[in-house]
């Protein structure tokens, strides 16, 4: 909340309610129940820049407030960041852009670290 209630830019991969709803049971408890966890998830979907759609492009790697970087890819099927698809690209809001997606993004493990317990790391393979 602190990280995207300030003045921005921001861009923001929202997923949708089904996104959550199709994670594994034992990974949306997790998030849920460890602030720590729900932190790294949370800034692995935003950007410390505003990006509109036409700024995306293939194969691109862009590094997320998290620390991590999500890949884009755009090819016949639309474009995704890492697995998830954007569904609707350009929501300008006042810090920034929205684009939603169809599945919620999981950091690599290694971009939790700052903020792993002994939950967090139940997610990961």
């Amino acid at each position: 909340d602190e990280v995207l209630s300030g003045e921005g830019p921001f861009t923001v991969f929202a997923p949708t309610d089904e996104a959550f709803e199709a994670l594994p049971e034992n990974v949306l408890t997790a998030i849920a129940t460890d602030e720590n966890l729900l932190t790294a998830v949370l800034t692995y979907h935003a950007l410390g820049e505003k990006v509109l759609s036409s700024g995306l492009s293939n194969g691109q790697e862009i590094t997320t407030v998290n620390g991590a970087k999500v890949k884009v890819t755009i090819n016949g099927d639309g474009v995704f960041i890492n697995d998830a698809k954007v569904t609707v690209a350009d929501i300008i809001v006042d810090n920034g852009v929205v684009h939603v997606i169809n599945a919620v993004l999981l950091p690599p493990p290694s971009s939790t670290t700052e903020y792993a317990d002994e939950k967090s790391v139940k997610i990961f393979p």
